[in-house]
């Protein structure tokens, strides 16, 4: 595989910009591990090897297990997330493939259980996140490197 370009050094206006939507995300007060768990199920939606790889071994960081991690694809049939992280995975499921359906009421009702409006713009903002930096990498064609 090959890298088609360096999007950083192509466009550096481009990458501060995403980098200023990723400060906001850490500092909007949204849990850091569900902030990971939000990016890891985005990316294997979206197939972005690159990403997958980055946020597990940041998830790995925080503390996160390898179970969870390992069945975060399989999160509706796994009993190891909380309510609240549920609510989260299928919005971020939903926003991802927004096209497809939208983000159906129940999906929003059930986030809203847990969150008010200001952390719900917050996850909104992580999933929104997330999404542009897969299509940055998948575009330009990055992969993870061998450890």
């Amino acid at each position: 595989m090959k890298v088609r370009f360096n999007y950083t050094e192509a466009n550096p206006g481009a990458f501060q910009t995403m980098l200023k939507l990723e400060g906001f995300n850490k500092t909007s007060g949204l849990d850091a591990k569900l902030y990971e768990l939000i990016k890891i199920r985005a990316s294997q939606i979206n197939g972005c090897a690159f990403c997958i790889n980055m946020h597990t071994k940041d998830a790995r960081k925080l503390g996160e297990t390898e179970q969870r991690l390992y069945l975060l694809n399989a999160w509706r049939e796994a009993p190891f997330y909380t309510d609240k992280e549920r609510a989260v995975l299928e919005l971020t499921e939903a926003v991802t493939r927004i096209s497809e359906h939208g983000v159906p009421q129940d999906v929003y009702e059930k986030v809203r259980a847990h969150v008010d409006e200001a952390e719900f713009v917050a996850i909104i903002m992580a999933i929104n996140t997330i999404n542009a930096w897969n299509r940055l990498a998948i575009s330009t064609g990055m992969f993870p490197e061998e450890d």
